[in-house]
């Protein structure tokens, strides 16, 4: 983490005191976030994020900031008191109120926080452990991004401790849904397919961006149900999230895969380039805007 955060508005240094145990999302993990890629001093697909947590907070009843502009202008702040061009940025909102443990005094609806962080080197490729029953695909609120990620930890720490670098995780129906912190993608041919939102998995901004806006000619991306034995008979097998870009996966636990032909490299070229349009466009956006 950077030298400081920023809570409710206020750039506090990050050892600042500024949680209290009344306040019940801190407590039971009673809120959204979203992570962010910061590339360039600008936030990437900021308006995606936005719109998912906006969705995640109104299934889960948690009171949320009205101005997208506004908080874009405050997490800018941050990015420059922590001279961030090119990093990580989390941004959580929390419910203060509800309960049997709410605290005494608490004047705020939410508390909202955000924090950057340096790139983290993740390698050229990922080695999977499985993990089964590790999502309920029928839960009301399956794909919801929210504080309550102890689970996802815990499961990461452990693919760790067994030599692995993630874990992909299976829903109810032995069906593949998503690893611990990225979605997954199966690459056959000029086809690739990702588990659709009815496996469990998180509607991650990556996999929205490859879906909705990324165009390769000799590549056509769509949903698919995945078993297991499908990731087997793939071309390629990649892993997405807004930390990693696209990467390619090198082993699966129990599983023979392969990782032959142009797929993955086209992918990752076309999302670079996506992303440095996006850049361009909003970094000359704001320069219109500040004069």
């Amino acid at each position: 983490m950077n030298r400081y955060v920023l809570h409710n508005g206020e750039i506090q240094d990050a050892h600042a005191p500024s949680v209290s145990p009344g306040q019940v999302g801190f407590m039971n993990g009673w809120g959204v976030f979203s992570t962010l890629r910061v590339a360039g001093g600008v936030m990437f697909a900021y308006e995606r994020h936005w719109a998912r947590m906006q969705r995640d907070a109104t299934r889960l009843h948690v009171p949320f900031p009205s101005d997208p502009e506004w908080l874009a202008t405050q997490l800018g702040g941050l990015l420059e008191a922590n001279h961030v061009s090119d990093g990580t940025l989390r941004v959580a909102v929390v419910r203060n109120r509800g309960g049997a443990f709410e605290g005494p005094g608490i004047g705020r609806d939410f508390d909202w926080i955000a924090f950057s962080t340096d790139l983290t080197n993740w390698g050229t490729s990922a080695r999977l452990a499985v993990k089964p029953q590790a999502r309920h695909a029928q839960c009301e609120f399956a794909g919801a991004k929210i504080l309550s990620w102890a689970l996802n930890l815990t499961w990461y720490e452990e693919a760790h401790q067994r030599g692995f670098d993630e874990y992909v995780l299976l829903n109810e129906h032995g069906e593949v849904c998503e690893c611990t912190s990225a979605n997954i993608f199966a690459v056959f041919g000029g086809k690739v397919y990702t588990p659709p939102l009815s496996s469990g998995c998180l509607p991650g901004i990556t996999r929205e961006l490859l879906l909705q806006e990324i165009r390769v000619p000799a590549l056509v991306v769509s949903e698919k149900t995945l078993l297991p034995s499908d990731l087997e008979r793939a071309d390629q097998v990649l892993i997405a999230s807004s930390t990693r870009d696209v990467m390619p996966v090198s082993e699966i636990e129990s599983l023979r895969i392969r990782n032959q032909g142009p797929g993955a490299a086209l992918l990752q070229s076309a999302f670079a380039s996506y992303r440095q349009d996006y850049i361009r466009n909003q970094t000359r956006r704001n320069t219109v805007l500040s004069k």
